[in-house]
């Protein structure tokens, strides 16, 4: 019997609100009839920064183009690459406080390694090539954010050479 390949289905969106968890999963559940596995990751806004002083805000600018279109190709290429039914990703725009989601990635598949890796390989994506311009603002007062050599370093163990794990 010849079986119709399944379709994945992705979903990239630019949040302007609180990120709600259970809602997202719950959509991706549904969507991804079958699955055997779902594995999601949520980023959340850290109460110190990584010099140890007290955060107030994290706010991530973006361009509103540019921005979708770097979360949909991320998006797109983890579902390329890993053998997963669908994926969600939410990323953040705009100020937000400790204990706020910053980013959720939920990924559903046959199998758990796929939906790990494949979460895994779109988190180290979004720290390094989604178009957001980071700052932190706190008593310090406020200061613009890079992705970290360890960001980069994470990013680069998924070049064609080395297939992440």
């Amino acid at each position: 019997m010849n079986e119709m390949p399944i379709e994945k289905i992705v979903r990239s969106e630019l949040a302007f609100v609180p990120i709600d968890a259970a809602v997202w999963l719950l959509e991706l559940r549904e969507r991804a009839v079958g699955h055997g596995a779902l594995v999601s990751f949520e980023g959340i806004v850290r109460p110190v920064t990584k010099q140890g002083e007290a955060l107030d805000r994290l706010v991530l600018d973006h361009h509103p183009r540019m921005t979708a279109s770097s979360l949909d190709r991320i998006a797109r290429d983890g579902a390329a690459r890993f053998d997963v039914r669908a994926l969600s990703v939410v990323h953040r725009a705009g100020a937000m406080v400790p204990g706020e989601i910053i980013v959720l990635v939920a990924v559903a598949s046959d199998h758990r390694r796929d939906a790990f890796r494949c979460a895994d390989y779109l988190m180290d994506r979004l720290k390094t090539e989604a178009v957001f311009w980071k700052r932190e603002q706190g008593p310090f007062g406020e200061r613009w954010i890079e992705p970290t050599q360890r960001d980069t370093e994470d990013r680069e163990r998924w070049n064609e050479e080395n297939a992440g794990y």
